[in-house]
């Protein structure tokens, strides 16, 4: 055996073991960065609120040499008995519903198109489906407050071309929030999109125009199905940040 089986070098040296270690890597992030995190909110949603620093009272504490544990469920039972929270979330569901099938209607035909392109033209377009992604979020979500404001570029198109007498409220409404929700969130439903589209076997789509299937029945059929998991990823990418999104208007 030689002396680089004997001794490996580099990461694999603090790895225990090649597979396993590299896939615990990737839990280790998220238990730092998401369960750990999770746990610490889950525990103040139990907590009372109080005028201090943290301004919540503590759920475990040591009386008598014995610890005790209280949990305070008013938080729940306000946010299920609160119309103002109820109608809060239930919006907030519905939008990102909509937001997330108005993406995927968008991005589909993006992805399908890219994955189609030569290899040079493809690297071109996903460099450009995912520049916007290089500025800020906020910036971008601005950047669509002037153009939907009342003095902004729409509104003053259609009074130009007289189309309208007076702007359109367009800013702050569902219609404003469909718009930044597609806009910023959809290089994350191209992506697994395009990922899945490029691999598919076009063998398949020959064999099926070849059995006299025309081109919408191949696509129903054959790429619809096979690009079902880019789909549901897509999905799950833009639908559960759009949840709760609150920066754009």
């Amino acid at each position: 055996m030689s002396a680089r089986g004997q001794n490996p070098g580099g990461w694999r040296r603090w790895l225990p073991g090649t597979r396993a270690g590299v896939i615990g890597v990737p839990y280790l992030w998220l238990l730092l960065f998401f369960a750990i995190p999770f746990l610490i909110v889950l525990k103040i949603s139990f907590a009372k609120m109080a005028v201090a620093m943290p301004p919540y009272t503590s759920i475990v504490a040591y009386v008598d040499n014995a610890f005790s544990v209280n949990l305070n469920l008013g938080n729940y039972a306000q946010l299920l008995t609160d119309s103002q929270y109820v109608v809060a979330y239930l919006s907030s569901i519905r939008i990102a519903v909509i937001a997330t099938f108005l993406t995927l209607l968008i991005g589909y035909p993006m992805a399908y198109v890219i994955s189609r392109m030569s290899p040079s033209a493809r690297n071109i377009a996903m460099m450009l489906v995912v520049l916007p992604s290089w500025t800020s979020f906020l910036i971008r979500v601005y950047a669509w407050i002037g153009i939907l404001d009342s003095n902004g570029l729409v509104n003053r198109t259609l009074m130009g071309m007289g189309l309208i007498d007076e702007p359109l409220r367009i800013l702050y409404t569902p219609l404003a929030a469909y718009i930044g929700i597609v806009y910023c969130y959809l290089p994350f439903m191209v992506l697994p999109l395009y990922a899945n589209l490029v691999k598919l076997d076009q063998r398949l789509l020959e064999a099926a125009y070849d059995l006299g299937a025309r081109p919408w029945q191949a696509f129903v059929r054959i790429t619809l199905p096979l690009s079902r998991s880019g789909i549901v990823a897509g999905c799950m990418l833009v639908m559960i940040p759009a949840v709760g999104e609150f920066v754009i208007p």
